[in-house]
């Protein structure tokens, strides 16, 4: 097989695993002097820990910036390697999941999937996020609120007729549901802690 066949897929998994493995969590509480964000509450490199080093600013940042990640992977190969924008962004809520750089130990991916999600298309990711905050104002779940969102996606990608993104975001919210099947066991248990809710550590961290 032509290696120039192959090139523009692997540089588009590449690409888009190195954006989204980058810890941003992480590198704000250390740059901030907050600390190591793995040694503080559940230890998740998400925004939600990231709230409880006291820095709602960094908390807001990591959030914005976890998004953003997953938003360039797609925008990038789009004008790269145009055609592989879905490989892009399958390899950057990987990389958010699981980063090289920490281990394979990452984040839940609430914010990433939201950000790959504008930039495939824009329209399904506003069901995303009004189902993401809808629920977290009711419930102060912040897991609950991530699970709701990831079954929004496919469905919202179905209902404008994105079908070839419905398997697409399927798949991710698979993976979301996976990483977040602790905090549904608590949610089952009634024992999930509320974000702001005081207490022990909430560990549903985006």
């Amino acid at each position: 097989m032509n290696a120039d066949i192959l090139a523009a897929p692997l540089l588009s998994l590449l690409l888009g695993y190195l954006l989204g493995s980058i810890p941003f969590g992480v590198l704000l509480t250390r740059f901030a002097g907050a600390g190591d964000l793995r040694a503080i509450g559940s230890g998740n490199i998400g925004a939600t820990n990231v709230l409880r080093t006291g820095r709602k600013g960094l908390a807001a940042l990591t959030l914005l910036l976890d998004g953003l990640k997953g938003a360039a992977a797609v925008l990038l190969v789009a004008w790269l390697f145009p055609g592989h924008e879905q490989m892009a962004a399958i390899a950057a809520f990987i990389g958010h999941l699981y980063p090289v750089w920490l281990g394979f130990r990452g984040g839940k991916g609430v914010a990433t999937f939201f950000g790959l999600m504008a930039a495939l298309h824009w329209e399904s990711s506003i069901f995303y996020a009004a189902a993401w905050l809808g629920m977290l104002a009711l419930t102060r779940y912040s897991s609950a609120a991530g699970v709701s969102a990831a079954l929004m996606a496919p469905v919202a990608a179905a209902a404008f007729g994105r079908f070839d993104l419905v398997l697409v975001y399927l798949g991710l919210a698979l993976l979301l549901f996976w990483k977040h099947r602790a905090n549904l066991e608590r949610l089952l248990a009634g024992t999930e802690p509320r974000v702001g809710g005081g207490g022990r550590s909430d560990p549903s961290d985006a």
